[in-house]
């Protein structure tokens, strides 16, 4: 293994000083759970190591009048956890659940998990259906970025030198509303996922609909979503919906499926998927947390 130099900045400005110093030959430590297993492989060899754990404003987990937000250090564990996320934002809860296994939840990050980019990242179809805002910062002030224009395909986003991410601004839904994550793996327990699909359907006809695992990057299906928009989600209905929603798809063979296995799969998802939120938006079951699968 490579040796490297580590910092563990205590501010914010101190981390942003640091990581525009070391540029591209930094990794940032937040969970590790990618990190420390990629080093130890190998398959990545930074020069430094910005450890970011020690910065108070990363542990922000709080609910203003319009938006929670999740700064870059609340793990997996901490967002199952809190109310805020039960409460108004259950598909993030369902999601956050999904992920690995509970030592990794313990340590690994929201953030995290996005930042590296992996196409079946388990948070990111809960968060493009949330609509999320990626908070980013760099010594030259801060912005926001629609989690939609985040990602540019696997393990890359559009993060450049010297940017750090803050946390995660989620709006508070207005209304009524249903939302579920549903996930295919090859068997329970820690398993990435071969197809996992996000829903939203509110009282205002609305519908939003995204897919990991099954394109370069997490996507969002907007003609079907504008399809569905204003409708009774009908058997009907939800059987014309899919040839829409696989237009917005194009998955790979792999090791975990085949890509007609994928494409398949996701049409039926996708269906239980939109069932359960449309119920759920009505007051009924299922539960969230209740597998569907």
């Amino acid at each position: 293994m490579k040796t490297f130099d580590y910092f563990k900045p205590s501010t914010l400005v101190e981390a942003l000083e640091l990581y525009e110093k070391c540029g591209n030959l930094a990794q940032i430590l937040m969970g590790g759970t990618d990190l420390v297993v990629n080093i130890d492989n190998n398959l990545v060899a930074p020069d430094y190591l910005v450890d970011l754990k020690g910065v108070p404003e990363f542990r922000r987990l709080e609910l203003a009048d319009s938006h929670l937000e999740i700064g870059a250090s609340v793990t997996f564990s901490e967002l199952i956890e809190s109310s805020a996320v039960r409460d108004h934002f259950p598909v993030l809860w369902e999601a956050s659940r999904t992920v690995a296994s509970n030592g990794v939840r313990n340590r690994a990050t929201l953030v995290g998990n996005i930042c590296s980019a992996v196409p079946s990242a388990d948070s990111a179809p809960a968060l493009l259906v949330l609509q999320a805002l990626v908070v980013v910062q760099n010594r030259a002030g801060a912005r926001e970025v629609p989690i939609a224009d985040f990602f540019l395909g696997p393990r890359r986003t559009v993060l450049v030198p010297g940017d750090i991410v803050t946390g995660i601004r989620l709006p508070l839904p207005s209304g009524s509303f249903g939302s579920n994550y549903i996930k295919m793996g090859r068997y329970d327990g820690e398993d990435l996922a071969q197809v996992g699909v996000g829903t939203f359907v509110n009282d205002e006809g609305a519908v939003r609909i995204a897919f990991g695992a099954v394109a370069p990057k997490p996507v969002r299906a907007y003609e079907a979503e504008e399809f569905l928009k204003d409708r009774v989600l009908t058997e009907s209905v939800l059987e014309q919906a899919v040839p829409l929603a696989m237009k917005s798809i194009s998955p790979i063979s792999d090791v975990r499926a085949s890509k007609e296995y994928r494409v398949h799969i996701s049409g039926v998802l996708l269906k239980r998927s939109l069932r359960a939120s449309s119920s759920r938006l009505q007051g009924k079951d299922p539960e969230y947390g209740m597998s569907l699968v």
